[in-house]
């Protein structure tokens, strides 16, 4: 189903980028969160992983916050369809554990987004990741 687009180029960048990646590396639990519908479905492509619903998205961010005592989203290179409200980014995920190891992943992330009450949020996350998914 598409969703009458709401957001320009620009706007869907700052949102996935600056509003939505932002939030996940400072683990601001509850701004990243805003950034979902309450039926939204988070998919990680290549762990076969799906939690569908903001409360198991939530338990998801409330692990991966936990696992990890720095998280930095870089090197972005972002695609968008302006025209359907759709953004993809490539990405490298740079994670580093309580005990110093640092883990990286190069990502690929699909959004869609539709509108909602405070403006437009993520209806559907995919996620391809390079290694192990950090996000079960």
């Amino acid at each position: 189903m598409q969703y009458e687009p709401t957001l320009s180029r620009a706007d869907l960048v700052d949102f996935a980028l600056n509003k939505y990646f932002a939030r996940v590396d400072a683990k601001d639990l509850e701004a990243a969160l805003s950034c979902f519908h309450d039926t939204a479905l988070f998919c990680v492509q290549t762990a076969f992983m799906r939690h569908s619903g903001k409360a198991e998205i939530q338990r998801m961010f409330e692990d991966f916050f936990a696992a990890y005592q720095t998280i930095i989203h870089r090197d972005f290179t972002c695609t968008v369809d302006e025209a359907n409200g759709r953004i993809t980014a490539c990405f490298t995920a740079e994670l580093h554990d309580h005990d110093g190891n640092v883990t990286l992943l190069y990502n690929t992330n699909f959004w869609r987004l539709r509108p909602g009450e405070g403006g437009p949020k993520f209806q559907e996350v995919y996620v391809y990741m390079s290694g192990a998914n950090p996000l079960v």
